[in-house]
């Protein structure tokens, strides 16, 4: 069973005290390094250090199904979905690129592929052969939650065990937009039509026939929509059910999570929902330019490091954003301070 309603302790205020007070001592005008500053006082407060470091990057993506792609909702086929997996495998997608350019572990999680691989670089956590059409049923069982939520708990174990400075979540499923932005209407209260974007490249009246079967599926299940897991349950992908319950393992081992783009900020809102002391330990590598997601971060009370109009997925805009955390660890160790540069202050 999981434990994501456990307390989770703040960040460190102390350390945060002290992170603020070299920040007031560093050879600039207060402020001028922006949102740069708030990041390194942030990972000071997290770490319990008066040096952050963001050195050690885990970067899990997990792999699931859906049973909603049955709808006709995605521009590609459902095989895709096993395609890429293959493709994350052997370090070929974007993601790959990326993460072996900050040289950040990575590993690829089959949560509920339709077929499962046997291959050595894709860890296996199934909760299923991909979920069920939730225009008709709900998406999965409340065992298949569970094991996609335990799912998403042991990849941050791993991450813990390897000594991550932070965790970063990728997912990838063919129809997950069409998921995560039920999701995001369920728990937001917003109509279907308001959150639904192109996905992976759908024209105007495709859209606009994807907002329907979402504005369908809220129909049919409304009586069940009252909580995040059983949201999660009734419209939700295995991934985005693991990226929920990684995002709260994370906070509660104090260690700092950064969230990508759309479908994981979905995922970021449902693990707030669950457990508000989350949020403490979250930030946020970018604004996609799928619709629904500045409206998403709008909700999260959320700034995003970059935008960049991506609209990937896979964890690649957390990945790029990496090093802008880097930069602000290492301007608040290595800059001067006045006194040391002998430089007036006044």
């Amino acid at each position: 069973m999981h434990n994501l309603f456990e307390p989770i302790a703040e960040p460190d205020a102390s350390y945060c005290q002290h992170a603020l007070d070299r920040q007031a001592q560093l050879t600039k005008p207060p402020g001028s390094l922006g949102l740069l500053e708030e990041c390194a006082v942030r990972l000071a407060a997290m770490q319990h250090s008066e040096q952050p470091r963001l050195e050690k990057v885990h970067v899990s993506v997990f792999a699931a199904d859906h049973g909603i792609a049955e709808e006709g909702v995605s521009a590609f086929p459902q095989v895709v979905t096993m395609e890429m997996v293959k493709n994350f495998a052997v370090g070929g997608a974007a993601v790959n690129v990326l993460a072996r350019h900050i040289d950040a572990y990575f590993e690829v999680v089959d949560v509920g592929l339709l077929q499962a691989l046997d291959l050595p670089n894709v860890v296996n956590h199934r909760a299923g052969p991909g979920t069920a059409n939730f225009k008709h049923t709900a998406a999965m069982s409340a065992e298949q939650l569970n094991i996609a939520l335990a799912a998403g708990q042991a990849a941050v174990d791993r991450a813990s065990a390897n000594g991550a400075d932070i965790f970063i979540g990728g997912e990838m499923g063919i129809a997950n937009t069409t998921s995560a932005s039920a999701l995001a209407a369920a728990w937001l209260r917003m109509p279907a039509a308001d959150i639904t974007g192109a996905g992976t490249g759908l024209n105007a009246g495709q859209i606009d026939y994807k907002a329907q079967v979402i504005a369908e599926a809220l129909l049919r299940h409304r009586s069940r929509l009252n909580s995040p897991l059983e949201i999660l349950q009734t419209l939700g992908g295995f991934e985005i059910a693991a990226l929920t319950a990684a995002y709260v393992a994370g906070a509660r081992r104090g260690l700092p999570v950064l969230v990508d783009g759309f479908i994981s900020s979905v995922a970021a809102l449902l693990a707030i929902g669950i457990n508000p002391g989350c949020a403490d330990w979250f930030f946020y590598g970018h604004c996609s330019a799928e619709k629904g997601h500045a409206q998403v971060l709008q909700a999260l009370n959320a700034r995003p490091l970059l935008n960049l109009d991506m609209r990937l997925g896979e964890g690649s805009g957390a990945v790029l954003a990496v090093p802008i955390l880097q930069m602000a660890c290492r301007l608040h160790n290595e800059m001067a301070t006045f006194s040391q540069a002998q430089v007036s202050t006044s």
